[in-house]
């Protein structure tokens, strides 16, 4: 073996070595290592997925059983999910908890300024009307190139908010961050979420192709 064989090995080694250091270096502290359930089935740690001042748009007494949607307000499939989502949430009205978190997708041209005027009605005490308001009419908001704020700023006037609070609160940093902080949960290591909707039943991802599906995960949940 030649010298410079021998250095090009020795190198080499120490630069693989350096980088699993990094790596062990730079991996969050704060992420909880994924669970995993009785059957098996990994599981999210709970504080990744409801925080304090997560939005909660039914709460059950018990805690039995908690459905976590990261979701995004121009998403198609948000869209789409949200009357099944809606019907749910009146068959087990007191039996679940329904939690939102917020993912805007980049590409979605209105999708991060539509988590900011939910979040800024949130601010009032109206995160739910503007929840239901954005969803019923994002046929006519969704997918446009240019900014609807006109059109958002009607909306907080129909739900009746504080207008001049609103557009305070509408780009301010603390809404921005509270919108920033969900993300990144959604993207902690163990979470995973890489599209919307992304539903959570206990700590379990669920793959939802019909409200059945939804429904079967959840009775089966509240049958444990």
């Amino acid at each position: 073996m030649t010298r410079n064989l021998k250095v090009t090995i020795v190198l080499a080694a120490v630069a693989t070595l350096v980088v699993a250091i990094l790596l062990v270096a730079t991996r969050p502290d704060s992420a909880p290592a994924p669970e995993a359930a009785a059957d098996g089935t990994p599981t999210v740690p709970a504080e990744l997925l409801v925080r304090e001042d997560s939005h909660r748009l039914s709460t059950a007494p018990d805690g039995k059983v908690t459905l976590v949607e990261f979701l995004d307000f121009e998403c198609e499939s948000c869209g789409a999910a949200y009357p099944a989502v809606e019907q749910l949430r009146k068959t087990y009205a007191g039996r679940i908890t329904y939690v939102v978190r917020y993912f805007p997708i980049a590409s979605h041209p209105n999708a991060q300024l539509a988590a900011q005027t939910a979040q800024a009605a949130a601010a009032q005490g109206k995160f739910e009307a503007m929840y239901t308001t954005l969803f019923d009419n994002q046929a006519e908001w969704g997918h446009q190139e240019t900014p609807q704020r006109d059109r958002f700023l009607d909306y907080a006037r129909r739900i009746g908010l504080d207008v001049p609070r609103f557009q305070a609160d509408w780009d301010a940093a603390a809404t921005n961050d509270r919108i920033s902080r969900d993300q990144a949960d959604g993207q902690q290591a163990g979470v995973g979420v890489q599209g919307t909707p992304t539903f959570f039943l206990n700590g379990k991802k669920l793959t939802i192709r019909s409200l059945d599906d939804l429904t079967s995960a959840v009775d089966a949940a509240l049958a444990q």
